[in-house]
């Protein structure tokens, strides 16, 4: 019975020995090994690994690309325009003991990495003007600050892949002012289409004003043309007529006269011997 009591406490041991000395890093980590805060060894590919138990200690580490994403903070521009911009970091650990030694860990990595990298770009935005910063220097500007950044943070173990800014504005205060102004510049633009426009506008009803009245005096032309065509071909007409019967002519004449002169109710008192009833008396005589 005491045999098997200490067979089963001689495995249990050997199972916590065997524990506790075995261990694994995986694809995405990075170690390095101490005893006793003393470095015995790097490890940088995956796989399973052994170490002394109880003397040996693993410190394990990111091994993927990390980010740094830094405050927004307030830079000035060599045209002396101040500009808020918050720059990310993407970086990784490329030597794990310089890391473990000179930062210890990602937050203590985090905060040089971002002074340096605030100290960089403040000094390169500085030398800079505003306009160039928010245009097409940007991209150059930026690979220029990565570059200065990646010599600084390599004692550190650490490699910068890219410094980048997400967003670059002006402060908050200067932002209205500088609205006002946009404002102010888009309603001149406004008013000056507005009176372009206008000028334009009355161009064209002048002009179609003026090729209406010439239309219209040129119909009334034509009409009067044809107007007076048609009394020249009437009064052709008649005298033709007047010229064949002249007596008949003048006995319709006298009934339009008649028509226009006697009404239902219409009294006329005139001379027997007018010549507006010469026909009747005529009539009178047959």
């Amino acid at each position: 019975m005491l045999g098997s009591l200490r067979l089963w406490l001689g495995l249990i041991a050997m199972a916590i020995v065997g524990l506790a000395s075995a261990f694994v890093v995986d694809e995405t980590e990075l170690a390095i090994v101490t005893q006793f805060g003393k470095y015995k060894r790097s490890i940088t590919t995956p796989g399973l690994y052994f170490k002394a138990p109880f003397v040996h200690t693993v410190h394990k580490m990111e091994g993927r690309v990390l980010s740094s994403d830094a405050a927004p903070a307030e830079y000035l521009t060599t045209d002396k325009k101040r500009l808020v911009a918050d720059p990310v970091t993407r970086w990784k650990i490329v030597d794990p003991l310089t890391f473990f030694k000179t930062v210890r860990d990602e937050v203590g990595a985090k905060s040089r990495l971002d002074d340096i990298v605030y100290s960089e770009l403040r000094r390169e935005l500085a030398s800079r003007e505003f306009g160039e910063i928010i245009g097409s220097a940007r991209e150059p500007l930026m690979q220029k600050v990565a570059e200065n950044t990646r010599k600084r943070t390599k004692p550190f173990g650490i490699h910068v892949v890219d410094v980048r800014i997400m967003r670059a504005d002006l402060p908050k205060e200067v932002q209205e002012s500088v609205f006002a102004r946009m404002r102010a510049e888009r309603d001149r633009v406004a008013k000056r289409y507005r009176s372009e426009g206008e000028e334009e506008s009355a161009k064209i009803r002048a002009d179609t004003d003026k090729e209406r009245t010439i239309i219209l005096a040129k119909a009334y032309e034509t009409a009067e043309t044809a107007r007076g065509q048609g009394d020249a071909e009437s009064i052709r007409i008649y005298a033709e007529a007047f010229m064949k019967d002249p007596e008949f002519y003048a006995f319709v004449r006298h009934l339009e006269a008649y028509e226009k002169t006697f009404g239902a109710r219409s009294t006329v008192v005139l001379s027997t011997g007018s010549e507006l009833f010469r026909y009747f008396d005529g009539a009178q005589k047959k």
